[in-house]
């Protein structure tokens, strides 16, 4: 967790510098919404590649699914249901800004226990409750008393605290980069997908999100095979939030201890 080994490297643990043997840049996928229909959550579950599922909580398919996915070896999440701002429908095991916080607790916890092989937690809509810190900081309490879980933002808001609020309990947290299908058209999905690879060659880590889509299955049917001669390592996303947390820690430590050459530079 970002924030225990921070403490421990100001604590004076040693932290090491060495490159990994796969530097590849990193990408993780997720597909959300899963869990109501059972023909389309096959056909996105058996997609080639360490893809991520996020179930919807209380949802006709979401157990058998979510087994069938961790049988294939995939990463399972829970997509969890948040308040939006314009007040949307949110189905079962939603959470509501005017929920009490043992209403609140209780709701969140049966969620979990509706899907099986849960390892971290999405936002599904959350565009209201993930810009209120106490809220934000009831969720990032019990995911951290419920084991290792991290929790992705999907950022429906921009002035969403959730990976803050998770920062400062110890969840491993990170943030979606691309939307692929906000247009269900394979040629945009396809262009934005070719963003995601670009941004995480940049960056060296992406996460994108997409749905259940005839659309978005066609279009990853193609392009998901390709993603190696890209040079692009897709991985489930508690890998690439663990090499994001690397990377934050070797950027925070070299700030700490300038080069040789910039210490000799900098003596009057």
């Amino acid at each position: 967790m970002l924030f225990r080994t921070l403490m421990a490297a100001l604590l004076g643990a040693a932290i090491s510098f060495t490159a990994t043997a796969d530097d590849a840049p990193r990408m993780a996928i997720i597909i959300d919404d899963l869990g109501d229909r059972l023909p389309e959550g096959r056909r996105a579950v058996r997609l080639p590649g360490a893809l991520t599922y996020a179930f919807l909580p209380h949802t006709p398919h979401s157990r058998p699914l979510a087994r069938l996915a961790h049988n294939l070896g995939k990463e399972v999440m829970l997509h969890l249901p948040m308040d939006s701002v314009n007040r949307d429908r949110l189905g079962p095991g939603g959470l509501t800004l005017d929920m009490t916080h043992e209403k609140f607790r209780r709701t969140l916890l049966d969620d979990l226990k509706s899907v099986p092989h849960v390892r971290g937690v999405n936002n599904h809509m959350g565009s209201l409750l993930t810009r209120h810190p106490g809220h934000m900081g009831w969720l990032m309490a019990e995911l951290a008393a419920s084991g290792d879980l991290y929790f992705v933002d999907s950022r429906t808001a921009r002035r969403s605290v959730a990976v803050l609020l998770a920062e400062e309990y110890g969840v491993s947290a990170t943030r979606r980069d691309i939307f692929l299908d906000n247009v269900r058209d394979q040629d945009a999905i396809m262009g934005q997908f070719q963003k995601a690879v670009t941004f995480a060659g940049k960056t060296g880590a992406a996460i994108a999100i997409g749905h259940p889509y005839p659309e978005t299955i066609g279009a990853l049917q193609k392009l998901l095979p390709q993603l190696k001669a890209q040079g692009i390592r897709l991985v489930p996303v508690s890998k690439l939030i663990h090499r994001r947390n690397e990377r934050s820690i070797e950027q925070w430590q070299a700030s700490l201890y300038p080069s040789q050459r910039a210490a000799k530079n900098s003596k009057p």
